[in-house]
């Protein structure tokens, strides 16, 4: 799950009324009528640097030399939990929009988004998609969206924080108690909050948390479908969790003062040095360098830190690409799909593809070689790394640590049924402990287990 990028409207309008009509390539489903058709798809999200938008509008150019017959219209766009679903309803969103792992099988079953599966299952590498990856934007034998990104929860870290207050930046921690540690070193020797965790009410809150219950080896949730229940109250690993942030926050004083970052708003203090370690998806990199003009000397990344026991696990997510339920008109979803089909998956099964997008990445001075994981199969994704391993801009010795280490954890998906309903319900949790140092864990979890399994049965 991705959420809440930093919304900069004011530069991202400027950027945005620059970008051009643009038209799609061609690719097996094309329309085959050459009237043209116009869809509004998803460019980037708001706040992103003017050579952001530069390297879109090139791949845009790319697309357009090839389809003349379909115009493409650039729209800055985030998915953000509480705006998705007026947007939705108000028929604002792009034809083209993303969506993160957590909520297309909900969204799909309520018809809220459009059935591609006579488009998707054209494609010819339909067949190479990752089980549970493409199992994410499935509701039964009907596809409702695309995966064009999978990763991984990671520790990102500040190595210069870390050599600052004496730790080896390339030694990140590899437990809880080893973060802690480092963590108060940090905050004592800088000044610097050495650990800090997304607590908005905004759903991220809960997003982070959850990360960290999987890790110590509980879930939030147990069965599934129909049967599924939520597990908050009275569970020890969450407990566990809870009890480890009030000792950092008010033991150790290592969590700094603000406790209302979400997604974009972590990413930007971390970049400006403020931050010497948090938890977020192994991609967030991207965003930091696009939004934030992240120092690349001071990135480290690696797995988050895990319980010795059989059920401890790394929370993993993606984003897929989906066509809102009101384009109806046939020639325009498959311009749509057209569209998905070049900017999201050619570039990770198409040598020729993948190639032109690092080019044009490069050329823009925007990151390649981020850390993700398969969308499609293992040799699939080791291949297309294999094609674009010579334009690698970012510095991937600083991430070994994530590199070699997390193919040798294993991965979990997030909470399959009201995810973020779920994530919500304990939002206050977080907020409270970080907040009210005599916060009442089991009554907090009371309440959140309600609301949670309130959202569960109703979705």
């Amino acid at each position: 799950m991705k959420f809440n990028r930093s919304v900069r409207i004011v530069a991202a309008l400027v950027v945005a009324t620059s970008l051009l009509a643009v038209a799609a390539s061609a690719s097996s489903a094309a329309p085959t009528k050459t009237k043209k058709v116009t869809i509004k798809v998803v460019s980037l999200i708001p706040g992103s640097t003017n050579a952001a938008f530069a390297q879109w509008n090139t791949r845009a150019k790319q697309f357009m030399k090839a389809n003349p017959n379909i115009k493409v219209l650039g729209v800055p766009y985030q998915w953000l939990g509480n705006t998705f679903a007026p947007m939705l309803a108000a028929k604002t969103l792009p034809y083209v929009f993303t969506v993160p792992f957590t909520d297309a099988r909900t969204l799909g079953s309520h018809k809220e988004l459009a059935d591609i599966t006579a488009l998707a299952k054209k494609l010819p590498y339909f067949s190479k998609y990752n089980p549970p990856v493409i199992a994410e934007g499935k509701v039964g034998s009907k596809v409702y969206a695309l995966p064009t990104a999978a990763y991984a929860q990671a520790l990102h870290y500040n190595r210069a924080l870390f050599t600052q207050a004496g730790l080896d930046p390339n030694k990140p921690p590899t437990t809880w108690a080893e973060l802690q540690a480092d963590a108060k070193q940090i905050t004592d020797k800088t000044g610097k909050p050495g650990y800090v965790e997304m607590a908005a009410s905004d759903n991220t809150g809960g997003w982070i948390l959850t990360t960290d219950i999987y890790s110590l080896g509980g879930r939030v949730e147990s069965g599934s479908g129909s049967k599924t229940k939520a597990t908050l109250a009275g569970n020890s690993y969450i407990t566990q969790a809870l009890n480890l942030l009030h000792a950092m926050r008010w033991d150790d004083n290592s969590m700094g003062s603000n406790f209302n970052l979400s997604w974009g708003t972590i990413n930007q203090a971390f970049a400006a040095g403020n931050v010497g370690m948090f938890i977020s998806g192994s991609d967030v990199y991207t965003n930091m360098v696009q939004a934030d003009s992240i120092d690349p000397a001071i990135y480290g990344i690696a797995p988050i830190p895990t319980a010795s026991n059989k059920t401890a696990v790394v929370m993993g997510g993606g984003t897929l690409a989906a066509i809102a339920p009101y384009v109806t008109n046939a020639a325009q979803k498959a311009a749509c799909m057209k569209w998905i089909d070049f900017f999201y998956e050619q570039p990770l099964v198409n040598k020729a593809q993948a190639i032109a997008n690092a080019k044009t990445l490069v050329a823009n001075k925007q990151p390649v070689g981020v850390p993700t994981f398969p969308v499609f199969n293992k040799k699939q994704f080791d291949l297309a790394n294999s094609w674009i391993k010579p334009y690698f801009n970012v510095p991937r010795d600083q991430m070994a640590p994530f590199l070699t280490g997390i193919f040798k954890q294993k991965l979990a998906p997030e909470p399959g049924v009201a995810t973020q309903d779920v994530y919500h319900s304990l939002d206050a949790v977080v907020q409270a402990v970080l907040t009210d140092k005599n916060a009442d864990f089991a009554g907090l979890l009371n309440t959140a287990q309600k609301a949670a399994q309130t959202a569960i049965n109703n979705s």
